[in-house]
């Protein structure tokens, strides 16, 4: 974790291009929630960049420490690759243990049933962390893989549901055999008009023993012309899904364990 200036990454909230997403009603508009993914795919040949942090000091430090946010960040990055309006392909790395992660994402389905459309997708991926602390007896175990299924509905015009049920391989790094893991993750969002919205989700994930505690967040998210801006209270530290899967470190249910985010996605058209 290293400290940051982030009021770069706050005025880049100023957009200049329509967001690219493919065609199709999509119950969400952007392709992700906090950190779960959603079915949203680009369209062929577009590119997304993200640029997200997660503050480790609290909220409930206060005015001391700018409520959080005058400290350390986990920081993410990533660039993103229409190949197809069906497939799209991605690198990203944090600075959480340097993991570095490539994966791929298929819409599978792009349908109705009855008044209600319905979207189903395939994630998959795997990371290596690059920088990792051993302890005694662990020998290098520093790759994971997971796959996920997205599927999403929208009620109305303005209610957006997600379940995202996942398999995790090698949760725990510092393990000497790699285990597996499942993770059932559940995302929602309010629009209440073409710029703001609400959103929450939670990912009820197996108990580890650096992380126990299911991932959650919920906050705002802002569409300008071209880019997502998410701001975000959650007790998440990670955002690489092979560590945020794997359950959080911090309670929710204790708000003094509440982190600040945010989440900046820049669509780029050619």
């Amino acid at each position: 974790m290293h400290r940051t200036i982030t009021v770069g990454c706050l005025a880049a909230a100023i957009g200049l291009t329509a967001p690219t997403v493919a065609s199709g009603q999509n119950a969400f508009r952007s392709t992700q929630s906090a950190n779960l993914p959603t079915a949203v795919m680009l369209r062929g040949g577009n590119m997304l960049f993200e640029i997200s942090h997660r503050f480790d000091t609290p909220v409930s430090q206060g005015a001391s420490a700018l409520w959080g946010i005058d400290g350390p960040v986990n920081n993410r990055l990533g660039l993103t690759y229409a190949a197809h309006e069906r497939l799209m392909l991605s690198v990203l790395r944090s600075n959480y243990q340097d993991n570095v992660e490539l994966s791929a994402k298929f819409l599978g389905v792009s349908t109705s049933v009855g008044p209600v459309p319905l979207q189903i997708a395939a994630l998959g991926g795997f990371a290596w962390n690059t920088e990792v602390f051993e302890t005694a007896g662990a020998t290098d175990n520093e790759l994971q893989t997971y796959v996920q299924v997205i599927a999403n509905v929208l009620l109305g015009d303005r209610v957006a549901l997600g379940v995202v049920p996942t398999f995790l391989r090698n949760p725990r790094i510092l393990d000497v055999d790699s285990e597996t893991a499942l993770a059932v993750g559940i995302n929602g969002q309010v629009y209440l008009d073409d710029t703001w919205s609400f959103l929450g989700e939670w990912i009820v994930s197996e108990t580890q023993l650096e992380t126990p505690n299911d991932g959650a967040s919920f906050g705002v998210e802002i569409r300008t012309r071209g880019h997502f801006f998410k701001l975000l209270v959650t007790n998440q530290a990670f955002m690489s899904p092979t560590q945020f899967l794997a359950g959080s470190p911090h309670d929710f249910t204790d708000p003094d364990d509440w982190r600040f985010g945010f989440n900046l996605v820049r669509l780029l058209p050619f």
